[in-house]
């Protein structure tokens, strides 16, 4: 396995750390979840950059966004009872299908 793929994962949660704590910083106005935004960002952007070492930029982020985009989702559905409707559904459907389709017919993906 491509370690980038570890790394992508650790940037990705990382991501989905600090965007959660976005709205729990209230326009900035609270401090640790202020901090933890600020940490999350930070690590999530420090292992994407280790990322393209092996794999491209554009699959890359593709991955990251996708994924990250899908549990932000679903976090804010589980835990802050955000609702989805068929459009969103549908949506997110189609950026899972979108990172399927990246890994595994793509040439571009690093495997």
């Amino acid at each position: 396995m491509n370690i980038g793929y570890l790394y992508l994962a650790i940037a990705i949660v990382a991501e989905v750390v600090g965007t959660t704590a976005l709205k729990a910083s209230d326009g900035f106005t609270r401090t640790v979840p202020s901090l933890i935004v600020a940490a999350g960002y930070g690590t999530a952007f420090y292992f994407l950059s280790l990322v393209l070492r092996t794999v491209p930029v554009g699959v890359a982020y593709a991955i990251w966004s996708g994924v990250g985009i899908v549990l932000i989702a679903a976090i804010g559905w589980l835990f802050m009872k955000q609702t989805l409707d068929a459009g969103a559904v549908l949506g997110i459907g189609l950026i899972v299908a979108g990172v399927a389709v990246i890994q595994l017919f793509s040439k571009a993906a690093a495997h």
